[in-house]
């Protein structure tokens, strides 16, 4: 049976909501978050610092996989790899994430970021899956 979390519940996810980030969907393997974004998530060249958008990546990986785990398992992140196509200074930042391969290890993920339509990043990351502390 899968876990279950509420990550619509304020308090799930500080950080998350520190920079704004809010889950659309979470649901068999996917997630699907979006970022509004305002001023204080610029770099000094006046655009989505890239630090932004790969917490949203991060994110959206551990709230997919967080679909498919079991009640007594918790993940973390191992690594991720993120490359950035195009800058963006206004506007909804939305990302798309899948659960490519589970073991009862690791989960490899996927992330596909866009603004207006138009992919702007795009990531893959490891996750570690381990037994919660009782």
């Amino acid at each position: 049976m899968p876990k279950e979390f509420n990550h619509q519940e304020a308090g799930f996810h500080p950080f998350g909501e520190l920079i704004g980030l809010e889950f659309t969907c979470c649901a068999d393997g996917r997630s699907t978050c979006e970022l509004e974004v305002k001023e204080t998530l610029l770099n000094p060249h006046r655009v989505v610092h890239g630090g932004v958008m790969y917490s949203m990546a991060d994110t959206g990986m551990g709230g997919a996989l967080y679909t498919r785990l079991e009640p007594d398992e918790l993940c973390s992140t191992v690594e991720i790899k993120i490359s950035y196509f195009r800058p963006v200074a206004s506007g909804l930042l939305k990302c798309e994430t899948r659960v490519v391969n589970k073991t009862r290890s690791l989960a490899s993920l996927e992330s596909e970021i866009t603004a207006g339509g138009e992919q702007v990043a795009r990531a893959t990351g490891t996750f570690f899956i381990f037994p919660a502390a009782r």
